[in-house]
């Protein structure tokens, strides 16, 4: 990827919460990441991209798959 292409929003228009209310269903975003996406510099979209593929993958517990606050 080039170092100036924005990253695109992980949205797939299917817009649902989990039963467990903790991430979409279509994207595997939390609320906060959806919503402060617009706001997110590069470099913590991809962070978010990251934590998306472990999601998919379910590679770890939704416990250990969340953004800590910004400092």
């Amino acid at each position: 990827m080039c170092q100036n292409t924005p990253i695109a929003d992980p949205c797939i228009n299917i817009c649902r919460m989990d039963q467990d209310g903790k991430f979409c269903q279509g994207c595997k975003r939390t609320v906060l990441e959806i919503g402060g996406w617009p706001r997110m510099t590069e470099p913590r979209k991809a962070q978010v991209l990251v934590l998306i593929e472990r999601r998919m993958n379910a590679v770890f517990t939704p416990a250990h798959t969340t953004l800590q606050a910004a400092a």
